[in-house]
């Protein structure tokens, strides 16, 4: 794989979660697709692609202070960015 498409493939962990340490504002304004276990989702909270896992909100239940409680799915994850079209490198798990 190229130098310029590696810089073009989405970091291997990412969350929408501004507190988490894993968070990126600047690559989430790209807009990241997520694949997993052979589907596109759009409800993806933090995903993981070493250790093939993704966080989803748990229905409308929430905790304490407000925030989405979520569930940990394990299985195969793949990301790319959508403002590559539809010939973007894809990060996956090899």
């Amino acid at each position: 794989m190229s130098d310029e498409q590696q810089t073009d493939l989405p970091p291997d962990h990412l969350s929408i979660d501004p507190r988490s340490k894993h968070f990126d504002a600047e690559k989430l304004q790209r807009g990241v697709a997520i694949r997993f276990k052979g589907r596109v989702r759009t409800d993806i909270e933090e995903y993981s692609i070493p250790e093939s896992w993704v966080r989803v909100q748990a229905g409308k239940t929430v905790d304490r202070k407000g925030r989405p409680l979520t569930i940990k799915l394990n299985g195969p994850v793949e990301a790319w960015y959508e403002d590559l079209g539809e010939d973007a490198p894809v990060n996956k798990k090899d």
